[in-house]
């Protein structure tokens, strides 16, 4: 096929046990993968795709969606099928949440943001009391009602996580921390000014596929799972000041930790 560059794609056995349709899908995943087809780029159309293979328009729309469900590539009406955007953002654990940046006014996403080269925003923002769960409430000490704040995270427009924090009320209540925009550095800066000084984290880290409303939320494709991270914030002296639940795009993220060998 003239339109397709030499080397690209090969031809299928329809002798295989292999479905001629999986062995398409298997080579377009080859080639995205070895860069052949770069990210944002025109995968080639359906016509050029029967064309090229002597198959009918279904068999290579049975191709696309395999690689749709496995949220290597995103369909646009009218328009065709691209290959999706690699993760953006990178999350350096062992620096995210480092003093210097709450310091200079700077929240932990700001940080990545900056890093990416990406425009931050946040909105969908609910603060408000309520009773936690009961998960929530014995990972901050057996709390009956906390201060929750509710955001959704977004990277050049892309809405990339969505996270909730959980804090006891005898520490947020009538603070900053209670207002829409808690300040520069965020609400991990103004716990430190209120005599928390930030100790340690722990993170606990899941995958799976997202709900209904997490996937409008995120406005994911088929087949793109969600990373679940909650993170509970300790002060100095042991006690859970923050639970952050937190539900983030897989495709939007690539989390790095420096582990110690010793």
């Amino acid at each position: 096929m003239a339109s397709l560059p030499t080397g690209h794609l090969g031809a299928v056995d329809p002798t295989s046990d292999r479905a001629v349709f999986r062995q398409i899908a298997d080579q377009l995943r080859e080639a995205i993968d070895r860069g052949r087809f770069r990210e944002g780029e025109k995968l080639p159309s359906e016509a050029e795709l029967v064309d090229h293979y002597g198959v009918s328009r279904m068999t290579v729309r049975n191709s696309f969606s395999i690689l749709q469900g496995e949220g290597l590539v995103r369909a646009e009406h009218g328009k065709g099928v691209f290959v999706r955007p690699r993760p953006p953002v990178r999350r350096l654990a062992a620096d995210r949440f480092a003093r210097r940046h709450r310091d200079e006014g700077k929240s932990a996403f700001i940080v990545e943001a900056d890093a990416a080269g990406g425009h931050p925003e946040v909105d969908g923002l609910e603060v408000k009391e309520e009773k936690p769960s009961q998960d929530i409430s014995t990972r901050l000490g057996a709390a009956r009602k906390v201060l929750v704040r509710r955001r959704r995270y977004l990277l050049d427009g892309r809405p990339v996580e969505y996270a909730t924090s959980y804090l006891p009320l005898d520490i947020a209540r009538g603070t900053r921390i209670a207002e829409p925009n808690p300040g520069p550095g965020g609400i991990y800066a103004r716990l430190e000014e209120l005599g928390h000084r930030l100790d340690h984290f722990e993170e606990e880290i899941r995958a799976r596929m997202p709900s209904p409303t997490e996937a409008k939320t995120l406005r994911l494709a088929p087949g793109v799972p969600v990373i679940c991270l909650i993170r509970t914030a300790y002060d100095a002296e042991g006690r859970a000041v923050e639970v952050c639940d937190t539900v983030m795009a897989a495709d939007a993220y690539v989390l790095t930790y420096q582990l110690p060998a010793n």
